[in-house]
């Protein structure tokens, strides 16, 4: 349950947009302070709570996407432990993230979501649902892989030089998010923009303490163990795997293995795209989303 809720004053939300939304704050019962950004919208339903990628905080959501998310549904972002504006320190499993975010929805008195989780998050997001199913009506599950694929410990050299250095830049950004071709670096380029948007009461950035823990949870869960693989088949929930087919930080053959082992999984692969295809293709992404979790099936 919240202990208490609190409302940064320099975001209005007037206009409805994800960039300017307030950033709002509530302490769970493990003591930490969340940030968040909540759209509010219809009451009835699930709201759909996003799990951000590594190193990300509440701004490196592009506006696009979640506002194409909320126009049909509340859609609620927030920091993990010691991430942006959340308090405490970043854990490094990704085990312990999940039981921070089931802080976080129960901090918030939600007792059924529907969840996106982004690269770390859709890690985190797996978790979640398999350490607490009731909680989870659907899944969506982004540039992702299963725990104890053979092949995803660690980063490739490059990728780490592009996104994983103390100090990065958008060129690095772009060379992991976008493939080469014209078309997709435009996007990236747009995307950027709008992320950089808001200027105003902007999220604290992630800490060099936080990312090299985010990353130890990321090589943890890369550690091959066939044994772990089965454990997808506890996912019972309705559950929608995409992926960009360039992606170089995770591979699409792990998003393929991925909606292999899940039984009711169904799958993506968008085109001339790499880890950032849902925002290069966010109004796409976005109806496809919206189809998956109003789906009677």
């Amino acid at each position: 349950m919240a202990t208490g809720t609190t409302e940064s004053s320099a975001g209005t939300g007037q206009d409805n947009s994800y960039a300017t939304l307030p950033n709002k704050m509530v302490t769970a019962a493990n003591g930490i302070d969340y940030a968040y950004r909540d759209t509010g919208g219809s009451s009835t339903g699930a709201p759909l709570v996003l799990l951000q990628h590594f190193r990300g905080n509440l701004d490196n959501w592009d506006p696009a996407l979640v506002d194409a998310l909320a126009s049909t549904r509340r859609v609620i972002a927030f920091d993990s432990t010691g991430v942006g504006g959340s308090s405490g320190s970043t854990p490094n499993t990704v085990e312990q993230m999940a039981h921070d975010a089931i802080a976080f929805l129960d901090a918030l008195d939600l007792d059924l979501v529907d969840v996106l989780g982004f690269s770390l998050g859709s890690f985190v997001a797996q978790q979640v649902a398999l350490t607490r199913p009731n909680i989870v009506r659907r899944l969506v599950l982004a540039s992702s892989a299963p725990q104890g694929a053979a092949g995803m410990h660690g980063w490739a050299p490059e990728v780490i030089g592009a996104i994983g250095a103390p100090e990065t830049g958008a060129e690095g950004v772009l060379e992991v998010f976008y493939t080469p071709s014209p078309a997709s670096r435009k996007a990236g380029q747009q995307s950027l923009q709008r992320i950089f948007t808001r200027t105003v009461d902007r999220d604290a950035p992630t800490s060099w303490a936080t990312r090299e823990a985010q990353y130890d949870a990321v090589c943890t869960w890369g550690i091959p163990d066939h044994g772990l693989l089965q454990r997808l088949g506890c996912l019972r929930l309705p559950v929608f795997v995409a992926n960009g087919d360039s992606d170089p930080m995770i591979l699409p053959h792990y998003s393929h293995l991925l909606a292999g082992l899940i039984p009711q999984a169904r799958q993506k692969i968008y085109p001339d795209s790499a880890h950032g295809f849902l925002f290069q293709h966010h109004a796409e992404f976005a109806a496809d989303v919206e189809a998956f979790l109003t789906d009677q099936r």
